[in-house]
């Protein structure tokens, strides 16, 4: 028994190509792309925004997705130990990542608990979104989808649809703001206990269980998104709402935040910066083919984000032209979409209870798997930083614990009255594009310059015995960190407060403690850099360049290793000569 408890575990690999493939196919096809991409899409000029769109996954999304891919499999690291081995003067570019997963962990699988709500009420044989007859409607509800309602607009600014209704005072029991926290919400409470239970269990023997979750969790979601698309575009107003995600406005191509939320969308639906990318692919074999992999993943990211655009603005189409209102009135983004406009438009629906339930499975599976991810990171990164400790027997389903229950503790405040507050404070501060902006400028430098974009593309062609296209190296070393710095600066000059459902106003204490946590995280970047720097021993340029310089223990490419013979034979040869020439001066 001593001799089983003092032995390391081996690290491991993935079962199998399928199951790395829907691993990370999984991974970045997730909310945002249902929930965000449509929306932004519409807002900022339809069909023209997949300009902008586009060339932010050119210039920053493809590269930094193989870069990071390549990192990972080369390493075989996690997120922080993988810039130890690479350049470990950009560490905390590691740190940085890990600590935003850590946060988004905090506030993400929320949603999923709300989605779980919904979902057992789907069932209900009265849909409770879609009347005004329930103990918390207000005199001022209106059942958008009683038949032959009729509203003017007066009635409809001073009334408050049902769904809305359900939402606000039933599932988050909304508070007058983040001052008033209120009490728990029980029920909701139960969801979250319910869901971290799912995710631990999923993730606790790392890619051995997950990798096989991924087989259902990937998949299935594609088949709910499929089913909705085909409802979708069969009711009537599809086509108008088709007409209104994709109708392009030009004009709005030269309003520069239009390409910040590109770019942001692009940093966040790709899940580049973060250090997951690097984990998942940690776990493949070394000749693995990450090039073409990064390419059908970007790919399929993309492709799924349009899809999802078409089964999302059919259905408001339709609730448009059911109401009789501009569909610009019913278009909504992120919480809006999944918990008022879609679940109002089924409820005008032939059999809502159907529609209902593939909508919030849908949600469920495709929020879960990112969150499983964003753990696994974390998890990852910590073991491979102390192997020797937690890669025990046991041991990393203690520690996995240990984070479910740290992440679990501070959400409570999240399930009170005021909780929802406090979440959109989380998603507007600590998981912003301004922080992956920062991430990427940072990444791309020090691998394209620091590390050396050439040598990495000697890595990647020795492992997937392929070459990149040379637009990779000039994205890395050039237009990745310039495009990137550009936008980050304009984004903090833009910047704007935040406020809640367009009329409330944090208080200056929360705007200081949304800014404390975003700073949290990007300060470690350079902060670890200088702490490295004055820590080391030697001269400034000795420490600067024993931190620039890789683990001489990392893998030998082929084109290492004739360099080395070459090396090697030309020192033969001179003292060969040398010893001839002795030989020759001795005789004389």
């Amino acid at each position: 028994m001593n001799r089983l408890e003092g032995q390391i575990e081996e690290r491991g690999y993935w079962g199998s190509k399928a199951e790395f493939l829907l691993a990370v196919a999984g991974n970045v096809v997730g909310l945002g792309n249902v929930w965000r991409f449509p929306y932004l899409c519409y807002r900022n000029g339809g069909g023209a925004f997949l300009i902008p769109y586009l060339v932010f996954v050119i210039i920053c999304g493809v590269p930094l997705f193989l870069l990071e891919m390549a990192m990972g499999q080369y390493t075989q690291e996690g997120g922080i130990t993988c810039w130890h081995r690479l350049c470990p003067l950009a560490e905390g570019i590691g740190y940085t990542g890990q600590l935003i997963n850590l946060y988004t962990c905090m506030y993400y699988i929320i949603i999923l608990a709300w989605a779980l709500f919904y979902l057992i009420f789907s069932f209900s044989s009265h849909l409770p979104w879609a009347s005004c007859d329930n103990t918390w409607n207000t005199d001022n509800c209106v059942n958008l989808a009683a038949k032959n309602l009729t509203l003017n607009r007066t009635m409809l600014i001073n009334s408050t649809p049902a769904a809305t209704e359900f939402w606000e005072r039933r599932v988050l029991s909304l508070s007058g703001g983040i001052e008033e926290i209120g009490k728990i919400n029980w029920e909701i409470l139960l969801c979250l206990i319910a869901m971290w239970i799912i995710c631990y269990f999923c993730i606790w023997k790392g890619v051995k269980s997950s990798g096989k979750v991924v087989y259902f969790t990937a998949t299935f979601p594609y088949v709910m998104l499929l089913v909705l698309l085909i409802r979708g575009l069969t009711l009537p107003g599809a086509l108008q709402g088709v007409v209104f995600y994709l109708y392009p406005e030009p004009a709005r191509l030269s309003d520069p935040q239009v390409w910040l939320e590109a770019g942001a969308q692009i940093l966040f639906s790709y899940s580049v910066s973060l250090g997951i990318l690097t984990v998942l692919a940690s776990y493949n074999k070394y000749n693995n083919n990450c090039y073409r992999d990064s390419l059908w993943l970007c790919l399929l990211n993309s492709c799924t984000s349009l899809v999802a655009g078409f089964a999302v603005f059919s259905v408001l189409g339709f609730m448009a032209q059911e109401q009789g209102v501009p569909i610009a009135e019913v278009a909504e983004s992120g919480p809006g979409l999944a918990f008022i406009a879609y679940p109002q438009a089924v409820a005008m629906m032939p059999f809502p209870q159907l529609w209902a339930v593939c909508f919030f499975i849908m949600i469920i599976l495709l929020g879960l798997y990112t969150q499983f991810v964003l753990m696994e990171a974390i998890m990852t990164s910590v073991m491979d930083l102390f192997p020797t400790i937690l890669r025990r027997p046991g041991r990393r389903e203690m520690s996995l614990l240990l984070l479910c229950l740290t992440c679990f503790v501070a959400q409570f405040i999240m399930v009170t009255e005021g909780g929802m507050y406090v979440f959109q404070l989380f998603d507007y501060y600590v998981c912003n594009g301004a922080c992956v902006l920062f991430l990427s400028v940072f990444e791309s430098l020090a691998m394209g310059w620091i590390f050396g974009a050439e040598r990495m593309f000697d890595i990647i062609e020795d492992m997937t015995k392929s070459r990149p296209n040379h637009m990779f190296m000039l994205c890395w070393k050039y237009l990745t960190p310039l495009v990137s710095l550009v936008f980050f600066v304009y984004s903090m000059v833009e910047y704007t407060p935040f406020t809640f459902n367009r009329w409330y106003v944090y208080p200056d204490w929360a705007y200081a403690l949304g800014w404390g946590l975003a700073l949290s995280s990007i300060v470690l970047v350079p902060g670890w850099a200088l702490g490295q720097l004055l820590a080391g021993k030697g001269s400034l340029k000795q420490r600067w360049r024993l931190l620039c310089s890789p683990d001489t223990e990392l893998p030998i490419t082929r084109k290492q290793r004739a360099e080395i013979k070459e090396t090697a034979f030309t020192a033969e040869m001179d003292d060969l000569v040398r010893t001839d020439t002795d030989e020759h001066e001795n005789g004389h």
